[in-house]
């Protein structure tokens, strides 16, 4: 089997990651258990089933050469068992339960994924915490993987083979064709580069004018004094009607709807907390934009493999006191960001792991972990998810509440999808520096009950 490399983003997620700051992906799925033993039999059924999905079985290796890459291998010795956990728990939110296993990382020698079935004392529910290492892929690649589990993931559990190696060609002394075939391609090569060098100094020079973090609100940097590397999720649920509803009266995008609700329901919080919240310019929030092609007419995005992102910086508008007006800002803001497309502006920084060397990533790794909070404050990303239900050994699938990773400096991630009519909204928080999440979680519903009598 020829040796696939991790992307160059696919090895910065691996290299930053410490035992403090994880760098894997979530989802807490929460379900209608179909009979007494239903969250034993989805754990059953999840140890079947992911030794069918081929990158589910696969581990990262150091290798010699390039200096400081990374590559996948088969784990031969793979063992369901030491993926799939069946938790029996006393509390009554799956989140509490989910907060400290979200906390611990993936052990680094085992393919990079685990589920854990939360079974808790009510008898009709459970609920499942996925996790995927961000260098495996991103939350529309892992949507793919995880698809491959769910009873309905048949038809589409071929998404998630990984890509073909791409040929090498030999260019050795003695293949003349070889050569001459590098020679012609070395123009367009040379044109490439220069191009790609051009990009990466537009995207640091962006970056470096995105500027330091001066004025950000306490509550969402994370101080080595307030962290202790435990982990707080909470969610919440809003209604998808109502954010149409505000989105046709208002103008612009469900995204832009969705961004506005973060941003009232900061501004919110923060007061709530105490904190100033006017004239400062806001937190800068990154927003995580897929570069995946839609395949046509599978209703799935792109394949499974790798990360496919780039990103929008966006100040989020908590200075402003108006619903209606915050609206309009982050509508404005993403425009902006739109026009100038996901390849430009300092959001676009993850596009800059390709113009770094192997070795850089493995030398500079901790650096840039350490370095996020100077580049953006909170990050807000969504992941869109298929149109159809989603099921576990009959038992279906209720809520879904996708959830990021908390970069170093960082006190909150918020990430939000939408399934079945309902806005599902994943907050992760450092348990000691937000203590009171479930209050942003509260002020998200109360700043779409604003927008709504707004609009109305």
């Amino acid at each position: 089997m020829a040796t696939e490399h991790l992307p160059p983003l696919d090895l910065a997620f691996w290299r930053i990651e410490s035992a403090s700051h994880p760098m894997h992906l979530g989802a807490l799925g929460v379900f209608e258990a179909a009979g007494p033993d239903a969250a034993a039999r989805a754990a059953s059924l999840i140890a079947q089933r992911c030794a069918a999905v081929p990158r589910l079985r696969r581990r990262i290796h150091d290798v010699l050469l390039p200096v400081g890459a990374a590559a996948w291998s088969p784990a031969r010795d793979f063992d369901p068992a030491r993926h799939v956990f069946l938790v029996r728990h006393g509390r009554t939110d799956p989140h509490r339960a989910a907060g400290p296993l979200m906390a611990r990382p993936l052990e680094r020698g085992l393919p990079p994924w685990e589920a854990h079935v939360l079974a808790g004392p009510d008898p009709g529910t459970f609920a499942v915490l996925f996790k995927f290492h961000h260098a495996l892929s991103d939350g529309l690649g892992v949507l793919a993987l995880a698809a491959g589990l769910f009873d309905e993931g048949a038809g589409v559990r071929g998404s998630a083979r990984p890509a073909p190696p791409i040929p090498r060609r030999s260019t050795g002394p003695g293949s003349c064709s070889g050569s001459a075939a590098a020679l012609r391609r070395l123009p367009g090569m040379l044109a490439a580069r220069v191009q790609d060098v051009g990009q990466a100094l537009e995207i640091g020079a962006a970056v470096a004018r995105s500027g330091l973090p001066f004025g950000v609100p306490d509550g969402l940097s994370a101080d080595s004094g307030r962290t202790d590397g435990t982990r707080a999720l909470a969610g919440v649920a809003l209604d998808l009607d109502e954010v149409n509803l505000i989105r046709k009266a208002a103008g612009g995008t469900v995204n832009d709807v969705l961004i506005a609700l973060v941003a009232g329901a900061l501004r919110r919080w923060l007061a709530g907390r105490g904190e100033t919240v006017g004239g400062g310019p806001g937190p800068r929030a990154l927003i995580p934009v897929s570069r995946r092609r839609s395949r046509g007419g599978s209703g799935a995005a792109g394949s499974g493999a790798g990360n496919r992102l780039s990103g929008y910086l966006l100040r989020l508008p908590v200075a402003e006191s108006e619903p209606l007006r915050r609206l309009d800002a982050v509508r404005a803001g993403m425009d902006r960001n739109k026009e100038a497309g996901p390849a430009r502006g300092a959001g676009a920084v993850a596009l800059l792991a390709d113009h770094v060397h192997p070795l850089g990533h493995r030398l500079g790794g901790p650096l840039l972990a350490q370095a996020a909070r100077l580049l953006f404050d909170i990050l807000v990303t969504s992941v869109p998810l298929p149109g159809l239900a989603f099921s576990l050994g009959g038992s279906r699938v209720r809520e879904i509440y996708p959830l990021a990773p908390l970069a170093r400096g960082h006190s909150l991630a918020v990430a939000v999808s939408s399934y079945r009519g309902t806005v599902h909204y994943g907050l992760v928080a450092d348990a000691a520096a937000v203590p009171d999440l479930d209050a942003l979680a509260r002020a998200l519903r109360t700043e779409l009950e604003e927008l709504v009598r707004e609009v109305s």
